[in-house]
């Protein structure tokens, strides 16, 4: 069981802080949303915390920053855009956060390929880029106790555009 004031990632809702546990009539969290403009309290069962995860802790957000200019990119295709957006969008709700981190690695790569044939790239792919760049830079913003900014920044320090808003 978590404890009031604890960080964990929500499937939908991405970091949470813990705001307070109701014990009655059924036990549940009452859930913050970190960094986003307007949060509101989320209410979830306590019996349905498998579905929650530990925020990274310092160490393990360390590792991953680092580990990301050798990180490889996810090959997955399917052979329409709503199959691929569905597999990519499940990724970001239930995986890690090295998935988010992933999935931010594959599209960057998708779009500059596609811009590379000066083509437009497709909505999809920014749209699903954009979720995973959020999600995975509040995660190592909470572990890292900075601001999503100076995450953004450590990237960019690397040499590494990825998490850019460009």
């Amino acid at each position: 069981m978590y404890h009031v004031g604890e960080y964990i990632v929500h499937p939908g809702q991405g970091v949470c802080k813990v705001d307070e546990i109701v014990l009655e009539p059924q036990e549940t969290y009452l859930l913050l949303p970190v960094g986003v403009r307007h949060p509101m309290r989320i209410s979830f069962p306590v019996s349905s915390e498998a579905r929650l995860r530990p925020v990274l802790s310092r160490g393990e957000a360390e590792a991953l920053i680092g580990e990301y200019p050798h990180m490889d990119v996810d090959t997955f295709t399917e052979r329409s855009a709503a199959l691929e957006e569905e597999h990519f969008k499940k990724k970001i709700r239930t995986g890690t956060c090295r998935d988010s981190v992933c999935v931010v690695k594959t599209f960057r790569r998708r779009i500059a390929e596609v811009r590379a044939r000066n083509k437009k790239p497709p909505v999809v792919y920014e749209r699903i880029l954009k979720q995973a760049r959020e999600r995975s830079l509040a995660e190592l913003a909470v572990a890292l106790e900075i601001t999503a900014d100076d995450v953004r920044a450590i990237f960019e320090q690397q040499g590494d555009e990825d998490f850019s808003l460009n």
